[in-house]
């Protein structure tokens, strides 16, 4: 069996940025096991398995180590490859995905994906956390994720986080936000518990983020940088059961894997 794949840099400012995504094109769903293998094999963050069914395009999302049951930047990722195959006319596409309808849209030079709103909640800040991040906790909040607020952009740029720690926590990843120093906030994100020790640029995790910054700037329209060794950039935008996020695409390679 050979199957098409794509490996696609997504919220990428410029080559050799962003979060690499794989993008496999099936004609039928494979069993879970043989999927998962696959995206071990992979060894990115995700890898994005597409199937046409009646009603549209279905995705599904692998890390090396689990199923996820949301992933922004290979849905962004997924919307460009499957873009490029349909031609220039085509300006959107609607997945079929866990999360629900996912919708991928492109501009003259970016692409946007629009993902369900998740508001965390506040929490109290869980013992250890702040040992296991070697740095004051300011706030912590809960969704899918469990969101660490700490003191400045220089902050999270320079954590070096206890992974082992996080691993143990309930919540699949774990995300640390601040103030941006020319952006409106910044994040990192890591879940060593899901095989992905630290994700380059998460669109999952900014369903969390823009609704809080949103609230707490007073502004619908932010832009965010996630400092991980790579470097992200996302437009966003606050809506009322959604964020858009918008950012650049940078194509990697695209061959066949055979199994």
């Amino acid at each position: 069996m050979r199957i098409p794949i794509f490996q696609v840099d997504a919220f990428a400012p410029r080559a050799f940025s962003g979060n690499p995504a794989a993008v496999c094109l099936l004609d039928d769903w494979l069993d879970d096991a043989t999927l998962q293998a696959i995206a071990a094999e992979n060894n990115l963050s995700e890898t994005a398995f597409l199937v046409v069914v009646d009603s549209g395009v279905a995705i599904r999302w692998f890390t090396p180590a689990c199923e996820v049951n949301l992933c922004g930047h290979a849905t962004l990722a997924a919307g460009a490859v499957m873009l490029a195959e349909a031609g220039p006319d085509a300006g959107e596409i609607v997945f079929d995905s866990p999360a629900g309808p996912l919708k991928v849209s492109r501009s003259d030079t970016d692409y946007t994906v629009e993902l369900p709103a998740r508001p965390a909640r506040p929490v109290p800040v869980p013992d250890g956390l702040e040992q296991a991040l070697d740095t004051a906790v300011s706030g912590c909040l809960l969704a899918d994720y469990r969101m660490a607020l700490v003191g400045s952009e220089s902050v999270v740029r320079k954590l070096a986080p206890d992974l082992d720690w996080i691993a143990a926590q309930p919540e699949l990843g774990l995300i640390v936000t601040a103030a941006g120093d020319d952006a409106d906030f910044v994040s990192r994100f890591f879940a060593p518990g899901g095989g992905v020790p630290e994700d380059p640029v998460t669109g999952s995790a900014h369903c969390t983020l823009v609704p809080y910054w949103a609230d707490r700037l007073g502004k619908d329209t932010l832009l965010a940088r996630q400092l991980s060794p790579r470097g992200g950039e996302l437009a966003c935008e606050n809506r009322p059961d959604t964020v858009r996020l918008t950012g650049g695409v940078r194509p990697y390679l695209r061959g066949e894997i055979t199994i």
